[in-house]
């Protein structure tokens, strides 16, 4: 199921439906979103335990060590993309990576993300280099990548950190070349092996690399 504001922003996009497609999560794939969510639950007197590949549940209180509540984590996220979502550091190659890889596809960032904070994304991603079209989501991204791709012939990329949003690709637009970036290894550990996907990585460097050379057989 596709939002409305989600469709809205992918209806209002001009893409060349000829050309590669490349959808590209933002939060600890181009940009540094654990590092920014760290340091400002240190600021409240809260630490992230890397437990599991989850954020409810691993975020305690420094004084006693109990998980804070779904509710209370709910306010902390949302408190956190309003003070720094304008603020995150981009990760190293990212900017380059997708700069080089323009030349050979289109790039859409699809980022789970509350429309409130859609210009602070968008503005961040600019300051980095990285001012390619950006949709906001939420829930699974299987959906919106369907709608995205529509009924375009040409190949299709996925890039994303989450299982869930893998698995929700993989599902529903199956020829997808899926790329799955996981660079802290805290979480990494967490990830079972996906088997058939086209790349999984931990760097811009492998990333832009093999993308390259796939897209140049594309060509």
């Amino acid at each position: 199921m596709v939002s409305d504001i989600t469709r809205m922003q992918i209806e209002r996009l001009s893409l060349d439906g000829t050309r590669p497609l490349i959808i590209c999560d933002v939060d600890e794939v181009v940009v540094h979103f654990l590092r920014a969510l760290e340091a400002f639950l240190a600021g409240r007197q809260c630490w992230l335990d890397p437990a599991s590949f989850a954020l409810n549940g691993n975020v305690r209180r420094r004084e006693t060590n109990e998980p804070v509540s779904t509710d209370e984590l709910g306010d902390l996220l949302h408190a956190f993309f309003a003070a720094e979502t304008a603020n995150f550091e981009a990760i190293e190659g990212a900017a380059d990576g997708l700069g080089a890889l323009s030349a050979h596809a289109d790039i859409v960032m699809l980022t789970n993300l509350p429309e409130t904070y859609y210009d602070d994304r968008r503005q961040n991603l600019e300051r980095h280099g990285m001012a390619y079209p950006v949709v906001v989501n939420s829930g699974p991204k299987g959906p919106a990548v369907d709608l995205l791709v529509g009924t375009r012939s040409a190949p299709v990329i996925f890039l994303d950190d989450s299982p869930s949003n893998i698995e929700s690709v993989r599902e529903t637009v199956p020829h997808t070349h899926i790329v799955h970036f996981m660079q802290d290894e805290r979480f990494a550990r967490h990830i079972n092996d996906f088997g058939d996907i086209f790349l999984a990585t931990d760097n811009w460097a492998e990333t832009t690399d093999r993308l390259g050379e796939l897209l140049v057989r594309m060509d």
